[in-house]
């Protein structure tokens, strides 16, 4: 969700990788349909194992609670953001976190002095 959020709000330049250390088989279909909602399109990605190599070629890297499985390199630019974990969960209970991820993104990309386009 907070890498449909970053696409769409920062007008595709903000070049975005997301991964996960634990990544499930199928993106949460709950949150498919919350980000649908907004107008994003997230139905067709697909979860992936987060590298050392995705986290050394970035400039900032934003967690969700990896702790020691997430690959740490001097120099970059990291920020945890501890969410409830949409995993298993229905639509109404996804919303809120839909929503806090974009209050998140608006706030990285002011931030890196970005201007945020509307979805």
């Amino acid at each position: 969700m907070a890498a449909g959020y970053l696409l769409r709000l920062s007008g595709g330049a903000v070049d975005v990788r997301s991964a996960g250390s634990e990544p499930a088989e199928l993106v949460n279909p709950a949150a498919v349909a919350a980000m649908s909602e907004e107008g994003i399109d997230i139905h067709a990605e697909k979860p992936k194992i987060l590298t050392r190599e995705a986290v050394e070629h970035s400039d900032g890297v934003i967690t969700m609670g990896c702790g020691d499985t997430c690959p740490i390199f001097p120099g970059k630019r990291y920020q945890d953001w501890e969410l409830d974990d949409p995993a298993g969960q229905g639509l109404a209970a996804v919303r809120p976190i839909r929503d806090e991820f974009k209050r998140r993104v608006l706030v990285l990309l002011d931030e890196l002095g970005m201007p945020a386009r509307s979805v």
